[in-house]
């Protein structure tokens, strides 16, 4: 068991609570990647708040909005150990990411984006 969560078990996880998750403003977030635990999702909708591209994290009811360009935290609490692997993977996938806030921003569905592994 790592972080709470098996590994065999991380797929079905990602499949019951990973296929879209909502913004509280109602919109659609779609779920980009899951790994250790975490779900990663993109929302463009709250660029007025944030005015960066970010993403959207979940750990065990915790919740955070990281920026894309260099992974810093614009929102919310996070566990740290959790937040270096999801800058870690932000740093890994940065250009990936970039293109998913273009897709999220044209309106079209982002892909999935490798988990850390």
């Amino acid at each position: 068991m790592i972080f709470g969560v098996e590994r065999r078990d991380e797929q079905r996880l990602f499949e019951k609570y990973g296929q879209t998750l909502y913004h509280p403003k109602g919109e659609p977030m779609p779920t980009i990647s899951m790994f250790f635990g975490i779900l990663v999702s993109i929302f463009y909708g709250d660029n007025a708040q944030h005015h960066t591209p970010h993403i959207h994290v979940r750990y065990q009811g915790k919740k955070a909005s990281i920026a894309i360009d260099d992974g810093r935290v614009l929102a919310g609490d996070f566990p740290s150990r959790q937040l270096r692997m999801v800058q870690v993977w932000v740093d890994i996938h940065r250009d990936d990411l970039m293109a998913d806030w273009e897709l999220a921003v044209n309106g079209d569905e982002p892909f999935r984006i490798t988990p850390l592994q």
